[in-house]
């Protein structure tokens, strides 16, 4: 499903803003589902899908828009929801999988208030541009690791309890569950409805 543009005039976004013609998103959605694929090729493509629709969330849409937390008293917002899922991919496959060396990049020590929940938590500088350009970043190193382990690989972690079977199915739950919000938050900011 595409992404509902709406045409003309003021949109009121339910948060005191207005918003005019909605822009098209940028990052394409993956065609093929995979639907009699082996395991791999089907998780990843479930994976891929649930990516780019969250990407394509924060397409669009100006900086100030995309720092509203439009769905309250949640203080979600589409820009936060970027970053973390940049970090999430930084953690399950870079700290994970390959034991990495890969500290957080938006909370924590990395946050200038040291917040730990700083990926939800832009400061000012941040812009929607520099999310989407860490987060494609981490996806691109994180598919680098997935293509060179097997499903049954166990993260190279003191814990090791997690296979990238489990991994990857986990990722497709989180993204499935932030994708809800971003639809949320994206349809309260300026009327885009759709993946």
């Amino acid at each position: 499903m595409s992404a509902t543009v709406v045409s003309t005039g003021d949109i009121p976004c339910g948060m005191g803003c207005h918003s005019h013609a909605v822009a098209e998103p940028t990052t394409p959605l993956p065609t093929d589902e995979a639907p009699v694929e082996d395991e791999r090729t089907t998780l990843l493509a479930f994976l891929d899908y649930q990516r780019a629709v969250l990407a394509r969330k924060a397409e669009g849409v100006t900086d100030e828009q995309a720092r509203l937390a439009a769905c309250p008293p949640s203080d979600l917002t589409l820009l936060g929801l970027i970053r973390h899922m940049a970090d999430v991919e930084r953690n399950w496959f870079r700290r994970s999988l390959v034991a990495e060396d890969a500290p957080p990049i938006f909370y924590g020590a990395a946050h200038p208030d040291g917040d730990d929940d700083g990926d939800f938590h832009p400061p000012p500088e941040a812009t929607v541009a520099n999310a989407l350009a860490s987060f494609w970043a981490e996806i691109e190193v994180a598919n680098r690791h997935i293509a060179a382990a097997s499903l049954d690989d166990i993260e190279r972690r003191e814990r090791s309890t997690y296979s990238l079977r489990w991994i990857l199915v986990h990722m497709i739950e989180e993204y499935a569950r932030h994708c809800g919000h971003a639809d949320l938050l994206r349809q309260a900011v300026d009327g885009a409805t759709g993946d």
